[in-house]
């Protein structure tokens, strides 16, 4: 299972690698926005869930679309705790925010940044970093990002949340510029990100808006999504530890 990624070759080069940010599940450590209602170890296993659901859906999505399934991995030295929840077969770099990086490439963005870098040095075409919070996400706009990307012509691929963040970020370059200088966490991240990127002349296309699992609305959202990607492994979690009777409570 997973396992060090190793340079692309051949017809490999016309690939989309999409890599989730992925932090092994660790009570009071994973999920904290969601504790209330949920407890930590809860929330842990939920987290664990919402990894394994997530990476599944880049392998469905690979049925669709040239994709590489990732995991983008903090900190480091966790390998063996991240692959325990992940698909078999998602390969690892390391995303921990300890690479160099430009001025201004601060906090999550040192992160989001050494992920893009690290898989277009491995040569793929294009890559994405993806949200480990939407395990809901429909696979079709996997697919999408990822056919748009490897069209002919630079472009950046945005999907945007409903609370003004992102989940997904596509590039067929490193552009630092679109990771200087944010407030992560905040419901600017989309729109200063839309704003860095018309000031670089980058094209950015926008695919449909999803939402994350951060808080309890959410969590309470994800329960009764009908439309979305199935997230076998989460609606198992919400089940076993009798998730809803918190949310509800």
């Amino acid at each position: 299972m997973g396992g060090a990624p190793r340079p692309v070759r051949g017809g490999q080069g016309t690939t989309c690698a999409v890599a989730v940010m992925a932090k092994a599940p660790r009570s009071g450590l994973s999920k904290t926005r969601l504790c209330p209602p949920l407890a930590p170890d809860h929330a842990a296993a939920l987290s664990a869930a919402f990894l394994r659901d997530t990476t599944d859906n880049l392998f469905a999505a690979a049925r669709g679309a040239p994709i590489i399934p990732y995991a983008a991995y903090a900190p480091a030295g966790s390998e063996e705790a991240v692959k325990l929840h992940l698909a078999p077969g998602t390969a690892l770099v390391l995303a921990d925010g300890s690479a160099a990086a430009p001025s201004g490439v601060d906090g999550f963005g040192r992160c989001l940044f050494q992920a893009v870098e690290a898989l277009l040095i491995l040569g793929h075409a294009a890559a994405c970093v993806l949200s480990s919070d939407v395990p809901t996400l429909p696979t079709r706009l996997l697919v999408e990002a990822a056919r748009l990307l490897l069209e002919p012509g630079e472009r950046g691929v945005l999907g945007a949340c409903d609370d003004g963040g992102y989940y997904l970020l596509g590039l067929k370059r490193v552009h630092a510029r679109l990771f200087a200088d944010i407030a992560w966490s905040t419901d600017a991240v989309a729109g200063t990100t839309r704003r860095r990127a018309a000031e670089i002349g980058l094209d950015l296309v926008e695919i449909e808006a999803w939402y994350d699992v951060d808080d309890a609305a959410a969590l309470e959202r994800m329960r009764t999504e009908a439309h979305g990607y199935g997230a076998p492994a989460t609606r198992a979690a919400l089940s076993r530890l009798a998730i809803p009777d918190a949310v509800t409570a």
